[in-house]
């Protein structure tokens, strides 16, 4: 019992709405949210992608942040207190192996922001966006090493911290001056000369634009958007008290979430459109739209500079409050089922993180020539993530609320205090019927993606 007493809590509802948030919004929101709004037709994608949001994204959270509260465990000890069956316990293990492999690439990009706003702050903004600036940088590889090394610093000492010092006072921090930092950028880009096709374009839905893809890419995108199934808002919900609403709580985070969504690519988007001269195929996927798109566009601005180190700043917040919840979802696995100390558990994830991490921040020089089914070793641990182990955690869940703690446990849960359940029905609908077929949709398209048989 001794061991459980210590277990950290938020002070309250703002600081596990700020966290949630926190973890929500990362990279996914600022460099795969815009390029994907733009390449399946701008609004219509947005449209679909906010009522994907309020139902199947909703009903995730709330599943899992219930599950966590009433458990008080993180994902392997909450899935095991509904059943022993072997399958299930073996679902709360996926939840919470997801974040052990996540966090090192994860954290390997992080470095690469670091780099890119020491850049900004000390050199000349020509000579960031020069050709070959960018690949030079992730080809050396003490030169990514040092500064992956240097992101993983960062977010292992916040998680040293513990709860409400580290993750909750960082997050609270943060989260409002990644706010504040994104409608900056934002306003300053929708006022550029020629950016206003890009704003229309973004917000206007063309339902001739829509595809079959437009739906899945969406769902896709949402998954990931709102840390769905990656054992973080198990972990987070362990640590909510009990007079918290939990749906409340749900809706600030969705809200937030999806708001920075749409400022990404307010604030992305229509800086592309501008210098491109309205070409939405200019907006390429992942790393290069930040470190090489958004570099040359910062150059042909005025304000350059500032701009660069104001986008930089916001991208290495998003990044360090997402790596925190990935952090702290792993080392409170280890507490709870190895009743390790949060000492020993967030150094054992260093040593993993240098492990893993090292392979994928070498991946592009020394070990360039090591591929796993085609891929680099960043590569590969984001689909296995992603694509694969992700999908199938959410089945988890869902089999788990179904068939072993029944709806009405998670129903009761949130109307703990009297807090009203107002979405009541909606939730037993979704997680019952359309939540599992979501999931396997996104799983055969991600799977079919990698396979080149469609194209996300």
């Amino acid at each position: 019992m001794e061991h459980s007493k210590k277990r950290g809590s938020f002070s309250g509802k703002i600081g596990f709405v700020l966290s949630a948030a926190g973890a929500s919004v990362g990279l996914g929101n600022i460099w795969r949210f815009p390029y994907l709004c733009a390449k399946y037709g701008g609004g219509v994608f947005l449209a679909i992608y906010i009522i994907l949001a309020l139902t199947f994204g909703y009903t995730m959270i709330m599943a899992e942040t219930a599950i966590g509260r009433h458990t008080k465990k993180s994902p392997v000890g909450a899935f095991s207190s509904f059943t022993n069956k072997k399958h299930m316990v073996f679902g709360g293990w996926i939840n919470a192996v997801i974040p052990i492999l996540i966090v090192p690439y994860y954290s390997v990009i992080g470095g690469w922001v670091c780099k890119y706003l020491y850049e900004y702050i000390t050199a000349d903004v020509n000579v960031i966006a020069a050709d070959g600036f960018f690949t030079g940088f992730i080809t050396n590889g003490a030169e990514s090493e040092f500064w992956f090394l240097i992101f993983s610093l960062i977010v292992l000492l916040i998680i040293f911290m513990g709860v409400r010092r580290g993750i909750e006072s960082v997050s609270k921090f943060m989260m409002p001056i990644l706010a504040v930092l994104a409608v900056v950028i934002c306003i300053y880009s929708v006022t550029r000369p020629g950016a206003l096709a890009g704003v229309k374009y973004c917000l206007i839905p063309d339902f001739s634009r829509f595809s079959i893809m437009t739906f899945v890419s969406a769902m896709g995108q949402m998954f990931y958007s709102l840390s769905i199934a990656m054992g973080i808002l198990i972990t987070f919900g362990s640590y909510v008290k009990k007079d918290v609403s939990i749906e409340q709580s749900t809706e600030q985070v969705e809200i937030f979430d999806t708001a920075i969504a749409v400022i990404a690519s307010l604030m992305i988007i229509p800086a592309v459109f501008a210098f491109s001269g309205g070409n939405p195929d200019t907006l390429k996927a992942g790393p290069s739209l930040m470190f090489i798109t958004m570099p040359n566009i910062f150059a042909s601005m005025g304000f350059g500079r500032v701009i660069g180190i104001l986008f930089f700043l916001l991208v290495l917040f998003a990044a360090v409050t997402s790596a925190i919840a990935l952090l702290e979802s792993a080392v409170s696995t280890f507490y709870d089922e190895f009743k390790w100390s949060r000492n020993l558990g967030t150094s054992i994830m260093g040593l993993i993180m240098v492990a893993l991490g090292s392979l994928s921040s070498l991946g592009y020089g020394p070990l360039g020539g090591v591929t796993i089914f085609g891929m680099q070793f960043l590569d590969f641990f984001d689909f296995l993530t992603n694509s694969i182990m992700m999908p199938i955690a959410a089945l988890f869940t869902c089999i788990l609320i179904v068939r072993y703690t029944r709806i009405e446990m998670v129903e009761e849960e949130v109307e703990l205090g009297g807090h009203p359940f107002r979405r009541k029905k909606m939730f037993g609908f979704m997680i019952k019927y359309l939540c599992p077929l979501f999931v396997l949709i996104i799983l055969v398209s991600s799977i079919a993606s990698v396979l080149g048989l469609i194209q996300i």
